[in-house]
């Protein structure tokens, strides 16, 4: 496939047709919210990668691969194998954003925005509600088999953009900033009957304080408003369950519609 030869015969170019496929798949991944954490040891994402470019070897064989990589055109191809994958990994990684925000919105109003803690996942930090949110989506995307769907849907952008075919048109850029939207107003949802039922606990201290000035307000309110803020949690965690249950279904169905023919 390219100038190179590295005496290995027929296998060097199933070689160089495995590593051009990897692109793609590694893009996807890196992208991808679990699979791209960055406490995942990048050896086994490389494994991974390899493994599922050499079943897509197999399973679609009639895929078109550059006749030469080190060219301007194998160098095209691969740039645009490796944008297709990055979109393929960021509309998931939007999914992923929605329980962040609202968590960001619960810990401000409970108070406790100061409460951070380290996330493994981007390395940064975040808040407790955050990180909890994080690991209930994460189980949830686990237990529903989302990540298979995913990687099927990984699989089949070959057939709908094979190499060399990798433009997507401004309609599908416009639904993924569509989707963009879509994740915000989840997180709004998940957020409102936290941020309700605080603003009532914010409204009865206030009233509390006109009729007692004598009130030490900062000791009463903030643990009011983190006792208020937990039980509505835990009243409404069905509604949050279902609200990431659709946030999972949301984000793969964009997925779907990203590389649908």
């Amino acid at each position: 496939m390219i100038a190179l030869d590295f005496g290995l015969g027929g296998l060097e170019g199933d070689l160089w047709r495995v590593v051009f496929l990897m692109t793609r798949i590694g893009a996807a991944l890196l992208a991808a919210p679990f699979f791209g954490a960055s406490n995942v040891p990048v050896m086994v994402r490389v494994s991974f990668t390899g493994a599922m470019a050499i079943f897509i070897s197999i399973w679609l064989p009639d895929i078109a691969t550059p006749p030469a990589l080190l060219t301007i055109e194998g160098m095209l191809a691969l740039a645009g194998e490796a944008v297709i994958g990055l979109l393929l990994g960021f509309v998931l990684q939007l999914a992923f954003a929605a329980p962040t925000i609202a968590a960001e919105v619960i810990g401000g109003a409970m108070g406790m925005s100061m409460a951070q803690t380290s996330d493994p996942g981007t390395g940064g930090t975040t808040t407790a509600f955050g990180q909890y949110f994080i690991i209930v989506l994460t189980l949830i995307f686990l237990a529903t088999g989302a990540h298979l769907h995913w990687i099927a849907l990984v699989t089949e952008s070959y057939r709908a953009f094979p190499p060399g075919q990798t433009w997507l048109g401004p309609e599908r850029y416009q639904a993924i900033a569509g989707f963009g939207g879509a994740t915000f107003e989840t997180a709004l949802r998940i957020a409102l009957p936290v941020t309700l039922i605080l603003l009532l606990v914010q409204i009865l201290t206030g009233i509390l304080s006109r009729s007692a000035p004598s009130l030490n307000l900062f000791a009463l309110g903030l643990p009011a408003g983190v006792l208020a803020g937990i039980a509505a949690l835990i009243i409404s965690a069905p509604l949050i369950y279902d609200q990431f249950v659709g946030l999972v279904e949301l984000g793969l169905n964009q997925v779907e519609s990203t590389v649908a023919p």
